[in-house]
């Protein structure tokens, strides 16, 4: 007997096992099949083709191109400073147009400074001083460098004097911004996208030989989304805030394009999306102009300037068919119906309260008659 055991091992071994189909008048099994089946083919067709587009190649690292340039003037008055013009040139930084643009919509003006001492700012709290003691020689403060003495800033308050440009950077912000006509101030974003892996490009804005198409109109979303020219109060306002509380201190403001092309269809069809967000409130920076008078002394005009800064970002993706991903999706629907298949057996064979019957009918060995084996033999 012992001899034998290795022998029946090795003929398990040659064993071959074929499948074998019952139908089984099981109604609630049968449901649940034919429901796992239509889950299957859903999520398939609605998903993996429809939504997902499963039978696309897709290409998510467009390169980008961007170019702006802010249209508008304004004339802004400040104390003290006369009236000055503000154009292109003098409210938009950079000049020559990036992705990140900043247009000024206030400011504060201390003109003619030059170097040399004067009394520091009573709103520097290492400044406010009673005596000479209180003014370290050689410590540095905001605006310069401390002389050692205590002087009258005014008639309430005493500052220590500092050496640095005088008089002291003006820090009085105005009530309104100065440059509230910029809310009607346009600003063009051209955006040009290529898909590498399809040699397929694409613009924003409308190929047109008319010179005059994009100077009279602005960006509408359902009637004119060839021109990608935007009022910057609307722009504000799609953000969630209100142009006068922004412009007032400054603030940034964040531009997303998104593409989403289907190369399948024309590539008309293929247009951009525009959002906007508020990034932060509160944005400004310090320039100054200089200058010498005529007995070669060095001047300069000081400006903090408040504005909107809009930071542009590119995203998208293109899709076109492609016999590889087609395949492999109608391939993983298929496993998911033979899933479905296994489920079921499953169920049957070991949850079902009829299980064994189930299993002996569908488990079956197979043997050749006797006196055929011995005829054979």
């Amino acid at each position: 007997m012992r001899s034998q055991a290795p022998l029946r091992a090795c003929g398990a071994l040659l064993d071959y096992k074929t499948v074998k189909f019952a139908l089984t008048r099981n109604r609630r099994v049968g449901l649940l099949h034919r429901l796992l089946q239509l889950g299957v083919l859903g999520y398939v067709l609605g998903w993996v083709l429809l939504a997902r587009k499963g039978y696309q190649d897709t290409d998510r690292a467009p390169r980008a191109a961007v170019v702006t340039k802010m249209k508008g003037a304004a004339v802004a008055e400040a104390v003290g400073k006369g009236r000055r013009l503000w154009d292109a040139a003098d409210y938009a930084r950079p000049p020559q147009g990036e992705n990140v643009l900043f247009l000024v919509t206030n400011f504060i003006a201390t003109a003619q400074q030059s170097q040399g001492t004067c009394p520091e700012s009573p709103s520097v709290l290492d400044a406010v001083c009673t005596e000479d003691a209180d003014c370290p020689v050689g410590n540095p403060v905001v605006h310069g460098i401390k002389t050692g003495k205590c002087v009258m800033f005014n008639t309430t308050h005493s500052t220590c004097e500092i050496y640095g440009w005088c008089p002291v950077e003006n820090n009085t912000v105005p009530r309104k911004p100065l440059l509230a006509e910029a809310e009607n101030f346009t600003l063009f974003i051209k955006n040009t996208v290529h898909f590498t892996k399809f040699n397929f490009s694409k613009c924003n804005a409308l190929q047109t030989n008319d010179p005059t198409y994009f100077k009279s109109c602005t960006y509408d979303p359902f009637f004119n989304r060839s021109c990608p020219v935007f009022r910057v109060r609307d722009m504000v306002e799609a953000a969630g805030e209100t142009f006068g509380d922004l412009a007032l201190l400054g603030g940034s403001i964040g531009v997303r394009i998104e593409w989403d092309c289907d190369l399948d269809h024309p590539a008309a069809q293929c247009q951009p999306q525009y959002s906007f967000s508020l990034q932060d409130r509160r944005y400004n920076f310090r320039t100054a102009s200089y200058y010498w008078d005529s007995q070669r002394r060095l001047y300069r005009n000081l400006l903090k300037l408040y504005g909107i800064r809009f930071d542009i970002s590119v995203h998208g993706q293109a899709g076109k068919f492609s016999i590889i991903p087609a395949a492999v999706s109608f391939g993983t629907g298929i496993a998911f119906f033979g899933a479905a298949t296994v489920v079921c057996d499953l169920v049957l064979l070991y949850l079902d309260a009829k299980a064994d019957f189930y299993w002996k009918e569908k488990f079956e060995e197979a043997k050749p008659p006797k006196g055929k084996t011995e005829a054979a033999a």
